[in-house]
């Protein structure tokens, strides 16, 4: 749990300079080898999600394109297609995430990519890890927005 606070601490981040509050961890053996948060709208790069910075980070210490064996990450929100992907390729042997995406979710809820049986790569997971704090982070964030795109009209 206190690799999932981290992630949420990375999607505070995010939040505070206005992106959508995500935030993820990479662990091996233990030990935090890279943190990420949305940042799309910062960077002008839609790639920019908290799973992918955190991949990029962690490669480029390792000067790798692909991570150590048995590799976690710690994501606030289930993971979208574009991550699931980017998962598959960096060889991430485990996600844990807090909140279920019912509209983009790709392990669970909106698609089950894993089940598909084409990959030459999977992983574990688990949802549901600190879902409550990730999914109350998410509703302000979207509800503040929501109240500002109000007051514009």
């Amino acid at each position: 749990m206190d690799f999932m606070r981290l992630a949420l601490q990375q999607a505070q981040l995010a939040e505070q300079l206005g992106e959508v509050p995500v935030g993820a961890v990479l662990v091996h053996d233990g030990q935090v080898l890279a943190m990420g948060y949305n940042c799309p709208i910062a960077t002008h790069d839609p790639t920019a999600h908290a799973e992918i910075q955190a991949i990029r980070h962690a490669c480029q210490q390792l000067q790798n394109y692909r991570l150590p064996e048995n590799c976690t990450l710690y994501v606030t929100l289930e993971p979208c297609t574009q991550c699931v992907g980017a998962l598959i390729h960096a060889r991430v042997a485990r996600v844990v995430f807090a909140a279920f995406e019912p509209r983009a979710g790709s392990l669970v809820s909106s698609r089950q990519l894993l089940n598909d049986g084409f990959y030459n790569h999977y992983f574990e997971f688990v949802g549901g890890c600190l879902a409550d704090e990730s999914q109350a982070m998410l509703k302000s964030f979207f509800k503040v927005r929501r109240e500002k795109a109000k007051l514009a009209e």
